[in-house]
């Protein structure tokens, strides 16, 4: 882990309560797809957000959910904000986390995040994308309501160049309201999205499946996995470390 200091590109709303901040380091930096950062506060607060750009990037994008002022998130959106203003530099450390793409597999890939934790697996698809992989690659997004979502249309362009992946966006909620990125409603799958995955595929034992997203949220789906055939040895999620 290295402690680097970045100057902010861009931040711009991806939602109304998500955040695209784009960093440039001082220098380069290494990390393996599906790791994280502290985005350091002071010496005795760090905060962890996962990657959102791809290792082969110059630049680190980060994707923020802070919905409530004051919260964690908001208030490292507002150093960000000020720092932007300023010209200021902020530090992180990086990289961090267990739960990296696991480039030597050739197994098949489950990638399954809920809300801002799209940003985890969007480092991986983005990577193997880059990378040209043959590697048959299943990309589920959930997402609580139609409006939560962003950036489809660039996701389904850079899945659609794996020539064996597939992509899922699942909406929990549906409602009278539209997605912010369309004036369309909702024609997608509907539901919980690790119950999709489920679903869809007979059984998990052949693959290598990543996830994120809320705590609670990810100690189910491993539990739901497991029942479904998942192998405890090809499952990651930084998560597990906590529950």
């Amino acid at each position: 882990m290295k402690t680097i200091s970045c100057q902010i590109q861009s931040l711009s709303s991806l939602t109304s309560h998500v955040y695209k901040v784009i960093l440039q380091p001082n220098e380069k930096v290494d990390f393996v797809a599906g790791q994280y950062l502290n985005f350091v506060m002071s010496d005795e607060d760090k905060r962890p957000f996962s990657i959102a750009s791809s290792p082969n990037s110059d630049l680190i994008e980060l994707q923020i959910g802070a919905f409530i002022a004051d919260s964690y998130a908001m208030q490292v959106i507002e150093r960000i904000k000020a720092s932007h203003v300023s010209g200021a530099a902020v530090t992180i450390e990086i990289p961090l986390g267990h739960a990296q793409l696991r480039t030597e597999s050739e197994r098949p890939l489950l990638l399954l995040a809920g809300g801002t934790g799209f940003s985890y697996i969007k480092s991986m698809f983005e990577y193997l994308a880059e990378q040209k992989s043959q590697r048959h690659i299943i990309v589920y997004w959930g997402l609580r309501e139609e409006r939560a979502v962003y950036e489809l249309e660039k996701t389904i362009a850079t899945i659609e160049k794996l020539p064996n992946a597939s992509f899922i966006p699942v909406v929990e909620n549906i409602s009278e309201n539209v997605n912010e990125d369309s004036s369309k409603p909702w024609q997608g799958r509907t539901g919980l999205v690790h119950q999709a995955a489920m679903h869809d595929i007979t059984s998990f034992e052949a693959y290598d499946i990543y996830l994120a997203g809320r705590f609670d949220m990810v100690g189910a789906i491993r539990s739901d996995f497991v029942e479904h055939g998942a192998l405890l040895e090809h499952m990651y999620a930084d998560a597990f470390a906590f529950i």
